[in-house]
């Protein structure tokens, strides 16, 4: 075995199942950092059904697990992987600890859900976070030790290289998949509204059209917005290249990956300062008076003022700050250090 002790020609790997239900590019990002080391089976729970005896089987012929978030999909795994003494390590911060009742977002905000994720988190060997924000909303909202959370920021890929040159026209972009629960979390109704006080700029939203949401914004939408619906990697990185600012709205963010992203490519980010927002821009952005159209607009005029000095200034925050390989050598550590424990009990901060 790989774990601790070290690695030695012509051993076997390390098994870790890796437990997740939806694919998003963080969680495609892990399983590929955990492949470069590990063995890595994926488990993708795309429906609610589970076959206990399956997923026992699967735990078992398992050294370690590995999930992203404390809902129904991880709770079972990880209770097999207690009662099996598996070390278990479990990625959380989002909707798993949010508690925004005015917006309807969060587990925390009651009922079975809530006690659904917070059993799982207690389960869990080893927890993670992917900011100081989510460690203290573990605390604040689910009652999670502090010292139990180990913050591990997410990596971003440099997808754009020295070709990131700030020659663009006016424009501003956002992105977010297109549903109800978003116009107001992601702030999307508000984005779309400050078009209207800025007819000389370009505003974008780039995201799946999930619900009837697509027909609210259309309604509402100036002639200079433009949806563009789920896109590929290669338009979506595109969109960023062509954008001067980026806007991220939002209400609540357990970090704001797409804003890293864009950032990455020059655009110059305008946020609200919810959540790991501020964590994410630091003093490379300009910070929103509040969410409403006004606000955003008269933001996305003074990111356009400043211009490419501070659009190469997020572009080298995102490569000094979120590097992948910081990110991957955090989680292999923290796997060889779950996989040395003698049992799955929970441990202390890393």
């Amino acid at each position: 075995m790989i774990g601790t002790s070290g690695s030695t020609m012509g051993t076997t790997p390390d098994k870790i199942l890796f437990v997740h239900n939806g694919a998003t590019s963080f969680v495609r990002t892990d399983l590929a950092l955990l492949r470069e080391r590990y063995q890595v089976t994926e488990l993708f729970f795309r429906e609610r059904r589970i076959d206990p005896i399956r997923l026992l089987r699967l735990v078992s012929s398992h050294d370690l697990l590995f999930g992203w978030f404390a809902s129904w999909h991880t709770f079972l795994p990880l209770l097999f992987a207690r009662l099996l003494h598996k070390p278990a390590l479990l990625v959380v911060g989002g909707y798993d600890l949010a508690n925004m009742p005015e917006i309807g977002y969060g587990h925390q905000r009651g009922g079975i859900k809530k006690y659904v994720s917070r059993w799982t988190m207690q389960l869990a060997t080893t927890l993670i976070t992917n900011a100081d924000y989510s460690r203290e909303e573990a605390y604040r909202n689910a009652g999670i030790p502090k010292e139990r959370v180990n913050v591990i920021y997410h990596g971003v890929a440099d997808c754009f290289g020295t070709g990131s040159a700030w020659t663009r026209s006016p424009a501003a972009l956002t992105v977010g998949n297109v549903e109800a629960s978003n116009l107001w979390r992601k702030g999307h109704e508000p984005f779309v509204r400050a078009a209207a006080a800025l007819p000389e700029v370009e505003f974008t939203l780039a995201g799946a059209w999930r619900d009837g949401a697509i027909a609210h914004l259309r309604k509402i939408a100036p002639p200079n917005v433009t949806f563009t619906g789920w896109l590929d990697d290669a338009a979506l990185l595109d969109c960023y290249r062509r954008s001067a600012v980026y806007v991220q709205a939002s209400a609540h963010e357990g970090f704001g990956l797409s804003l890293a992203e864009a950032m990455l490519a020059g655009c110059v980010p305008v946020v609200t300062r919810s959540g790991a927002l501020p964590e994410v821009v630091g003093e490379a952005g300009i910070y929103l008076a509040s969410n409403e159209p006004q606000a955003i607009a008269e933001g996305i005029q003074t990111a356009l003022q400043a211009g490419e000095q501070l659009g190469r200034q997020a572009r080298e925050r995102v490569l000094q700050t979120f590097p992948l390989q910081k990110r991957k050598e955090a989680l292999h550590r923290l796997v060889d250090q779950a996989l040395s424990l003698p049992s799955a009990v929970p441990s202390a901060q890393a």
